[in-house]
C-alpha cells in the first residue's frame, strides 16, 4: 500500500512541476493577438475564395490590418464583398478605402459547335486541365474554350455554367462576384474579369487566338485575324494589336462602338447596349413608295421687245 501512495504523490508532484514549468514557458513566449484580426475576419464573408489574392479570409483580415498600421489599405479588395464589405472594415480601422469599380467575369471564346467545328474526340480525362495537357483539343483552335468545365467546378456562387448547346460557359452577371476563381481555374486563360462598365456595358474582343488570320479563321468562323481596322477606327486608343489578335483595354474604352461595327468576323462584341429599334415594314414600304412631287415649272418669261427702225420713224 506505501508504494502506491508513494508513486501516486512521484506522479503528482512530476505533473505539478511540468504544469508550473509550461505555464511559465506560455507566458514568457507568449504571441499577442491584435484583436482586430478576430473583429475584421467576422466582418469578411468567409468564402475563402481566394479572389482578393490571399489563401483565404484569414490572410486577407491579416493584410488589412497590417495595411492599417501602415498608414493605407488602397490596393487591397474584397471582391465576394464589395464596397459595402469593404466600407465596413475601413471605419473599424478607420481608414479610407477607394473606390474600386465592381468586375465581372467574360468569357473571351465565341467558338461554340457552330462555329467552331469539331475535327477530333478526346477520350481521357474530363476536365479541361487534362484534355489541354494532351493537345489541342476536339477542334481546330489550340486557344479556345475546352467546354469541360473547370471553371464550373471553381465557382463557389454559382454564377458560371456551360450552355449544353453551344459548349461555351455562360457568366450569370447577378451572381457572378468577380473573384477570379473561374479565371484561375481556366488552364487556356480564355476568361477575364472586366469592369462592368456603366449599366453593365462592355465592349471587348471574343477570342485569344494568336495564329494569323488566314489560320485562325480556318479553325473558327468568328476568330480574330488581326486586320488592325478596330485600331485604326478607335480614336481613344483604347485597341492593341499582339500576337495577332486584338485586345480592348476597358479604361481607356469609351464605348462608342464603332469597333463592333467594323470587325469583319464579328470577334469584337458589345454587352447590354440598347438595341436599334428598326422601322416598321409598312412604314419603310410607304416611305419608298410614296410618289415623288414634280417640280413646279417656272412661267415663261418674256422676251424683250425690240423696236423697229419704222417705228423709230414714226417716234
Amino acid at each position: 500500500m506505501n508504494f502506491i501512495l508513494i508513486a501516486v504523490l512521484v506522479l503528482g508532484a512530476i505533473a505539478l512541476i511540468a504544469a508550473l514549468v509550461l505555464f511559465g514557458v506560455s507566458k514568457k513566449f507568449a504571441v499577442e493577438e491584435d484583436p482586430r484580426l478576430g473583429q475584421v475576419g467576422e466582418i469578411l464573408p468567409g468564402a475563402n475564395c481566394g479572389g482578393c489574392g490571399f489563401a483565404g479570409c484569414s490572410g486577407m483580415a491579416a493584410a488589412l490590418v497590417k495595411g492599417a498600421d501602415a498608414g493605407s489599405i488602397d490596393g487591397l479588395m474584397c471582391p465576394v464583398g464589395g464596397a459595402d464589405v469593404m466600407g465596413k472594415v475601413a471605419d473599424l480601422l478607420g481608414m479610407a478605402v477607394a473606390n474600386t469599380e465592381p468586375k465581372v467575369a467574360v468569357v473571351r471564346c465565341n467558338g461554340t459547335c457552330e462555329n467552331r467545328p469539331r475535327i477530333a474526340e478526346y477520350d481521357g480525362l474530363h476536365t479541361c486541365a487534362a484534355m489541354n495537357s494532351c493537345g489541342a483539343g476536339e477542334t481546330g483552335c489550340g486557344f479556345g474554350c475546352l467546354g469541360c468545365g473547370d471553371c464550373v467546378a471553381a465557382c463557389q456562387f454559382g454564377a458560371i455554367s456551360i450552355n449544353p448547346e453551344t459548349g461555351i460557359p455562360e457568366v450569370d452577371e447577378e451572381k457572378c462576384t468577380g473573384c477570379g476563381a473561374c479565371a484561375n481555374a481556366c488552364p487556356r486563360h480564355i476568361i477575364e474579369l472586366r469592369k462592368k462598365g456603366p449599366k453593365g456595358r462592355r465592349v471587348y474582343v471574343q477570342c485569344v487566338n494568336h495564329d494569323k488570320g488566314a489560320v485562325a479563321k480556318k479553325a473558327c468562323s468568328v476568330a480574330c485575324i488581326g486586320c488592325g481596322k478596330c485600331q485604326k477606327i478607335c480614336k481613344f486608343d483604347a485597341i492593341t494589336i499582339e500576337n495577332n489578335v486584338a485586345y480592348v483595354d476597358f479604361n481607356k474604352c469609351r464605348m462608342c462602338t464603332k469597333c463592333v461595327d467594323e470587325c469583319p468576323t464579328g470577334a469584337l462584341v458589345k454587352v447590354n447596349f440598347p438595341v436599334k429599334k428598326a422601322k416598321p415594314a409598312a412604314e419603310a414600304a410607304s416611305v419608298a413608295e410614296a410618289p415623288v412631287a414634280a417640280p413646279k415649272a417656272e412661267a415663261p418669261v418674256a422676251a424683250p421687245k425690240v423696236e423697229t427702225s419704222e417705228e423709230k420713224k414714226e417716234d
